[in-house]
């Protein structure tokens, strides 16, 4: 087995990972940070049963007259079924003009389509639970993870999951793609499928530790990184190529969850070799024990 020294360049490894989120938290600045789409800021959602076959720019052509920047997507088994997300919250005036078009166009009846109306209240509601939910898995992982092997090990897997999630935002700030709740459960996805590569790289840390107690941390590093690189390229490769199937060849709404599984995987596989393992040895030095390991 050829052994990479990955520790050699770990400030270069930091420093790009460093880069990206700064780049990240400039647009913030300029742009308002994240787009969220109606899910947490409320607007108005539009179903209406067309009754056969259509193509996005044709919805589009009404959606724009009242939001250019509504979300189309398909619905329904024979995709018949238009589903319109609007930021706008829609008057009684409007939804009527938009009717009116629908019929015009389309030639469907009233009870063909459907207003929803989404407060501010559900989407606040929907912030705070998302909030929540990475809070709660980060701290089960850290607990799990401190139990099974140490809270150094632990501590390096959390910040490793919270650069992964970093980098998503980034993406999702600099291309302003709207945030609903399909990113929510890409993260918590990603947050899984991450941490799981990073604990096959520890798991392999811990076995060469106990084989050699006396094995220099940086080469215990790179050998245990190197030993697990292959398995960890394989497996992100291969699921990746099945989720940009998903992507290239699914509906909008499928495309809205494996959008971020892509860059999510991408992130994953980078901080499981680069960034924890590192991270681990700083967290080494800083609190290393007086007395052996």
């Amino acid at each position: 087995m050829r052994v990479i020294d990955f520790m050699k360049y770990k400030k270069l490894w930091f420093s790009i990972s460093g880069a990206i989120l700064l780049i990240g938290l400039i647009f913030s600045f300029i742009v308002g940070g994240l787009n969220f789409g109606i899910d947490f800021t409320g607007g108005t959602s539009i179903t209406v049963q067309i009754g056969k076959t259509f193509t996005v720019d044709e919805i589009r052509t009404i959606s724009n007259k009242f939001d250019k920047e509504a979300i189309v997507t398909y619905g329904g088994a024979n995709k018949d079924l238009a589903i319109i997300k609007t930021k706008v919250n829609l008057t009684n005036e409007q939804q009527a003009a938009v009717y009116a078009d629908f019929k015009e166009q389309f030639g469907i009846e009233q009870t063909s389509i459907l207003f929803e109306s989404i407060g501010p209240v559900i989407g606040s509601e929907l912030k705070k639970q998302a909030l929540l939910a990475l809070l709660f898995s980060n701290l089960g992982i850290l607990l799990y993870v401190s139990l099974r092997f140490e809270w150094k090990f632990g501590l390096a897997a959390v910040l490793a999951l919270v650069h992964d999630v970093g980098m998503m935002l980034v993406v999702y700030v600099v291309l302003q793609i709207p945030v609903n709740v399909t990113f929510i459960a890409a993260i918590l996805t990603i947050v899984g499928y991450s941490i799981n590569d990073t604990i096959v790289v520890f798991d392999r840390m811990r076995e060469n530790l106990k084989s050699n107690k006396k094995m220099d941390d940086n080469e215990l590093v790179n050998r245990s990184t190197s030993s697990t690189l292959a398995r960890s390229i394989n497996t992100s490769m291969t699921t990746l190529i099945t989720i940009l199937a998903l992507y290239i060849l699914g509906v909008p709404a499928i495309k809205d969850f494996a959008l971020p599984l892509m860059l999510g995987i991408l992130s994953g596989t980078y901080s499981s070799i680069f960034i924890a393992s590192p991270l681990w040895v700083v967290l080494r030095k800083a609190f290393k024990p007086a007395v052996g390991r």
